[in-house]
């Protein structure tokens, strides 16, 4: 597991969740740090997509549809939720480097 990669898990809040692509940030011993990918973004305030991350090259990324990295939220996911899958994908350069000049401007 890498910064960057993208995997598919269950990512709950509060009583409810759902599986949904993340974006892996950091790996420590007992937890994964993760942005949430959706592809909601339309019907979002104006405040909330502008701390959404478009995703061009969301193909090569291994998603199906165009798809946003939402960073208003760190989530901190049990390391053990991600044993025995695989990453569906990665950002590819030019998102990476897009990425990270949209955090520094955050």
């Amino acid at each position: 597991m890498n910064i960057f990669d993208i995997y598919i898990t269950y990512v709950s809040w509060g009583d409810s969740g759902k599986k949904r692509p993340v974006l892996i940030l950091e790996q420590q011993k007992t937890f994964v740090s993760v942005f949430n990918i959706t592809a909601q973004f339309k019907n979002k305030s104006e405040a909330i997509r502008a701390k959404y991350f478009k995703i061009n090259d969301w193909k090569q990324a291994g998603l199906a549809k165009q798809s946003y990295v939402d960073t208003n939220t760190i989530r901190e996911l049990p390391t053990a939720i991600f044993d025995g899958k695989t990453e569906i994908g990665m950002l590819t350069e030019n998102d990476v480097n897009r990425f990270i000049e949209f955090l520094s401007k955050l």
